[in-house]
């Protein structure tokens, strides 16, 4: 590895990389300058360009803590030129966006572009024309190192590359940031799949599966931009903590555009504010539930008792009952949704009398045809036959009539099943039913059956594998006629209604042909931090791949007895802030107001998850509930058993304890003043 001071190429990087800030500036400036005064026809198209040149120059942002560019590849002939002996090949710069000099000659490849993929994939093995790969250390944006691998070579042997380790390794205060630098690949393999199928990838702590379904989002919009900005893009994480830890990853790669929700975001139809019993939740998310609401939805629809009269001028024409028996039995046999349905039965019925008009001579047109079903009996009949539902007034009476109820679920549901979803207080009405997040998504279903859902073009499903079946629809309906991207770890479960097979959640999301990816290589997490916590595998996940770290350094990590209870707990966190990065105390959430005193009174400023971490304040006090997906360099984890404890059941507690375990990038310290779980050994 090349240092500054003893190595000319190191002042031609540097060179370079000003020169490339220079074009990304000058790129910027264009631009900014442009004049749309004379190419706009209204004040709409104006607005919609000016937004437009917006967006552009918010994603030419030179950030002067980002790398323009991180690696550099030399080929032996020029990329898709036939390799002819003697061909001349060419040096690119790979880095996070293009950028071009003032003859339109590129300085800086996109990392998405065909032509930077050797960077991630090309090996001593499959080289893939590339004679040199160059990647390069930087220090707080300043080019400071680079380091060569001679492909070609047989006399170089393959190496660890000091730069990627050192890389992965950085410590990390604030939010997520992207990993473009270090994409192995197992991951770019996943990261360039075809947008036309999903792909659902399992993957333990620290493999990058987050990472990997973010970047994927780039490759896409970049591969298909047009498609994806008419359809649309749409991140789902677990909670608004999540998402505000992962929101700056996008945008650090140029990418504006992509909405980011969590579940609750999408079904959020009533206000929610009341929750369930863990049984009742879990019935409430069962599949079933979609036919339960089906049933109860369409027994809205009576056949009619008598034929309809259309008066016409001096004319009237009659539809027989049996006539209209059989137009709604083909609605319904037609399986569309109610709303259509319903719009569609005046229209057919119009078109039985306009058939009538035709035979008696007359020659009716469209028009005549619309005012038809516009005919007050027409619409005295629709309102009988097949009336207008709520979704919410649905949903309400299911929970709130017992005999309504066992009607519509006989057969789908026990007894002992509906008295578990049935109200104890039935509500009078939707504004002052105290709804829980299973009551939305039920509420959503109904929704969907009524009318159908806006689908997009690509939707990422982070966390997945604490969803429930009905919480997968809610989201599968979204992307009916788009792919997905399903990232999840099945040990890292915490939900009572926690996934337990990729094949099933799949099919409930409607995407049951979805490739399954499996990622066992851990970049993020410690040796002897992952071992420790595969112990707990053949407890929450039997027959689940451990993690094995690939990390050359072996982190710290110590497991200490805490006789003095808070104090010793502020005494390791204390310790730890001597170090350079972030630290989380991850505690059951019952036992997070006591540490926090127990920090305010040691004088140690501290942050919620999701808050913004500062160099003076790099302590996260982080409740186990909210730890999912987050990362710290190092963490002091309070009283394990005590987190187990906190929920509902030993296997789902071992599983939060699992991912509490495993939420260190470098440095882990365990604190118990009661005995350990035994299923850690």
């Amino acid at each position: 590895m090349s240092t500054p001071g003893h190595d000319d190429p190191l002042s031609k990087e540097r060179s370079h990389l000003a020169a490339s800030r220079s074009a990304l500036r000058a790129m910027r400036e264009d631009v900014e300058s442009l004049d749309i005064t004379d190419v706009t026809a209204n004040w709409v198209n104006a607005a919609v360009l000016e937004s437009q040149i917006e967006q552009r120059v918010k994603a030419l942002a030179d950030l002067s803590e980002t790398p323009l560019f991180f690696g550099r590849l030399d080929y032996l002939h020029a990329p898709g030129a036939e390799q002819a002996e003697g061909g001349e090949g060419e040096r690119f710069y790979v880095g996070r966006r293009h950028v071009h000099d003032a003859d339109g000659d590129p300085m800086v490849i996109d990392w998405r572009a065909p032509v930077s993929q050797p960077f991630y994939r090309a090996s001593k093995k499959d080289p893939q024309d590339v004679s040199l790969r160059r990647r390069f250390g930087y220090t707080a944006g300043d080019l400071t190192a680079y380091e060569d691998e001679h492909l070609l070579d047989p006399a170089e042997a393959a190496t660890t590359s000091r730069l990627l380790q050192q890389e992965i390794e950085r410590p990390r205060v604030g939010p997520m940031r992207d990993i473009v630098a270090t994409i192995q690949p197992e991951q770019d393999e996943i990261v360039r799949a075809g947008l036309s199928g999903s792909v659902c990838v399992q993957g333990g702590p620290g493999t990058g599966k987050t990472a990997v379904g973010l970047h994927r989002v780039a490759y896409l919009l970049y591969a298909h931009r047009e498609r994806l900005a008419r359809t649309g893009t749409l991140v789902i994480g677990p909670n608004r903590s999540f998402l505000h830890y992962i929101e700056q990853v996008l945008p650090a790669l140029g990418e504006l555009t992509v909405r980011q929700a969590t579940v609750d975001d999408l079904v959020a139809h009533v206000e929610v504010r009341g929750t369930d019993e863990a049984a009742t939740a879990v019935i409430k998310g069962d599949a079933r539930m979609a036919e339960v609401l089906r049933r109860a939805l369409y027994s809205h629809v009576t056949p009619p008792t008598e034929g309809v009269v259309v008066v016409r001028g001096s004319r009237r024409w009659r539809v027989p009952v049996y006539e209209l028996e059989e137009i709604v039995r083909e609605l319904l046999a037609r399986d569309i949704r109610y709303g259509a349905a319903r719009e569609a039965l005046p229209q057919r019925v119009a078109h039985a009398v306009l058939v009538q008009m035709e035979r008696a001579g007359e020659a009716p047109d469209d028009r005549v045809q619309n005012a038809v079903a516009r005919n007050a009996a027409v619409k005295a009949l629709v309102k009988s036959v097949w009336p207008q539902v709520d979704p919410a007034k649905l949903v309400l009476r299911l929970l709130a009539d017992a005999d309504f109820l066992a009607e519509h679920a006989e057969g789908i549901l026990t007894e002992d099943e509906q008295k578990a979803v049935l109200w104890v207080k039935p509500a009078r009405s939707v504004k002052s039913a105290k709804w829980s997040p299973a009551d939305a998504v039920l509420i959503d279903e109904t929704t969907d059956l009524i009318e159908r859902t806006h689908s997009l073009g690509h939707v990422v499903l982070d966390e997945a594998q604490d969803l429930s079946p009905m919480q997968y629809r809610a989201v599968g309906r979204r992307c009916t006629t788009g792919s997905a991207t399903v990232l999840g770890d099945l040990a890292q479960g915490t939900t009572p209604w926690a996934t337990r097979s990729w094949t099933q959640a799949l099919e409930h999301l409607g995407k049951g042909e979805a490739v399954v990816e499996e990622l066992t290589a851990g970049f993020r997490v410690p040796t002897d931090v992952i071992a420790y916590a595969s112990r707990l595998l053949p407890h929450i996940a039997p027959g689940l791949t451990p993690v094995a770290s690939i990390r050359e350094n072996p982190g710290f990590f110590d497991i200490r007895t805490a006789p003095g209870g808070a104090a010793d707990v502020v005494a390791a966190c204390r310790e730890l802030l001597e170090r350079e990065g972030s630290v989380g105390l991850i505690a059951a959430d019952a036992r997070v107001p006591e540490l926090a005193a127990a920090l305010g009174a040691a004088g140690i400023g501290h942050v919620g998850p999701g808050e913004e971490t500062t160099r003076a304040t790099r302590l996260t006090l982080v409740p186990a509930s909210l730890a999912k997906g987050l990362e710290y360099d190092y963490v002091v984890l309070d009283e394990p058993q005590a987190v187990v404890d906190g929920e509902p059941d030993e296997r789902t507690g071992l599983r939060r304890l699992y991912v509490a375990l495993t939420r260190a990038v470098s440095g882990l310290v365990v604190t118990h003043t009661t005995g350990l779980p035994p299923q850690l050994g």
